[in-house]
């Protein structure tokens, strides 16, 4: 059973940048994929960025060009950078851990078992 404790969430203004950081109990190396989802008030939980177990990643189109998911294999952590942010990526986000995988055609949240508490980003 994995553990993961998010950080970093806040409130920016628009345009601006924040960083998520993700910390797992447990190795997150070749063994692990780990995605970032994102739920607005009223809307389904969305996947936004992951990352595979061979270090490939993968966006959704609302934050490709924007967003970066990225992994420290020994501190166990993963990141979400976040650029040029506007209102419409205001939501309650998510990190997520899952088996090891390849080629992840969509992020969905059915592929990860494990979840992180949330933190709130604020776009304004």
């Amino acid at each position: 059973h994995v553990q993961l404790v998010e950080s970093g969430g806040g409130s920016v203004e628009d345009g601006g940048s924040l960083r998520l950081s993700c910390a797992a109990s447990a190795p997150i190396g070749g063994s692990t994929s780990m995605g970032w989802f994102r739920q607005a008030p009223g809307k389904e939980r969305e996947g936004v960025a992951a990352i595979d177990s061979e270090g490939t990643t993968f966006y959704s189109a609302s934050v490709k060009g924007r967003f970066t998911i990225s992994k420290d294999n020994v501190k166990n952590t993963l990141y979400l950078q976040m650029n040029s942010l506007k209102p419409e990526d205001t939501a309650m986000y998510y990190c997520a851990a899952g088996p090891e995988r390849t080629q992840i055609a969509t992020i969905d949240t059915a592929d990860f078992p494990y979840w992180s508490q949330g933190t709130q980003v604020t776009v304004s």
